[in-house]
């Protein structure tokens, strides 16, 4: 998993992709998203998941079943979506407090970033919080995304210019709450002042030397060394800034980056170490209601409609958007 940089061949770029591909790009994914191809004698799934009114979703993530599990920002309740019947009901209640980005390991454990609550674990087969951590006594602080390697679980602060990490033991064992690691960002980095959303996404270089952050309200993808916390802007040629970028997803060395407001998902190819990148195509859908963070599972993208510029009510319907990768 550590294979060298590679340089890249000319690719077309991202403003002629974007333009020569407008007028056909919706009418292909609308084709795309009637029924996704499944093997032989098996139901379609459903590309459009209906959750909780008023449940106000934000993070996704899928592990190796056909389940999804989505964090509310409302109460931070924990609901698990069947892919495979649109089914779902929620299995953690939550605290009272917001639940955003999320990701579960393979030991059935969810990391819950709690935006100023810090973090949690919750088992998803009990629906028990196994642990919960203060990340940071800064102020103002908002836990936005989490990472999974094998010995740590990675958290980005919107509001501050630092990660923060959970050591895990050799067998996965959490850390007492004292032992989360502050890493202060550097280099390259230049936070916004105040209640804006800086550090947001994150997941790891192809070849898993470094970690990659997207800043969202200036647009920058960054590789942040995980020793030392310096960044280095990674270039992606003439692509236009990753303006409102919030989840991101790497699959072997294709990166998608979730762009909010936009209701787009830009994709790119990226060099194994992370420093550079170049852009391949942009995934529209006419269901997408600002979409936040994404996650994959056979062949489909499942996005959650946060649909931030809708007042939510309790009344409010939420789904998540299923689209060909």
């Amino acid at each position: 998993m550590a294979p060298e940089h590679r340089s890249f061949a000319p690719h077309p770029t991202r403003r002629a992709l974007l333009t020569a591909g407008a007028a056909t790009a919706g009418a292909v994914l609308v084709a795309a998203a009637g029924t996704p191809a499944t093997a032989a004698g098996n139901p379609p799934r459903p590309t459009v998941i209906h959750l909780p009114n008023g449940f106000r979703p934000e993070g996704i993530t899928i592990g190796g079943g056909p389940y999804a599990y989505l964090g509310s920002l409302g109460d931070g309740s924990i609901y698990r979506a069947d892919l495979r019947t649109g089914e779902g009901s929620v299995i953690s209640a939550g605290p009272g407090t917001p639940s955003v980005g999320l990701k579960l390991d393979h030991r059935g454990r969810l990391f819950v970033a709690g935006r100023g609550q810090g973090a949690r674990v919750v088992d998803v087969r009990s629906g028990r919080i196994l642990a919960s951590y203060v990340l940071t006594t800064a102020t103002p602080t908002f836990a936005n995304d989490v990472f999974l390697t094998a010995r740590t679980a990675w958290f980005t602060d919107s509001y501050q210019p630092a990660l923060y990490a959970l050591p895990l033991g050799r067998r996965g064992e959490l850390p007492d709450a004292d032992e989360v690691v502050t890493l202060t960002l550097s280099g390259a980095w230049s936070q916004v002042p105040g209640e804006v959303v800086n550090a947001n996404g994150i997941t790891g270089t192809p070849d898993g030397s470094a970690l990659l952050v997207v800043q969202s309200g200036v647009g920058g993808l960054h590789r942040v060394n995980s020793r030392t916390g310096v960044t280095e802007l990674v270039d992606l040629g003439d692509a236009a800034p990753l303006t409102n970028g919030d989840g991101l997803l790497l699959t072997g060395r294709t990166l998608y980056v979730v762009q909010n407001r936009q209701n787009a998902i830009d994709v790119f190819t990226l060099a194994a170490d992370g420093r550079s990148g170049v852009f391949q195509r942009r995934i529209t859908d006419p269901l997408f209601d600002v979409p936040t963070t994404a996650a994959a599972y056979q062949g489909r993208l499942y996005l959650p409609n946060a649909r931030f510029t809708t007042t939510p009510a309790p009344e409010t319907t939420y789904d998540v958007i299923s689209v060909p990768v």
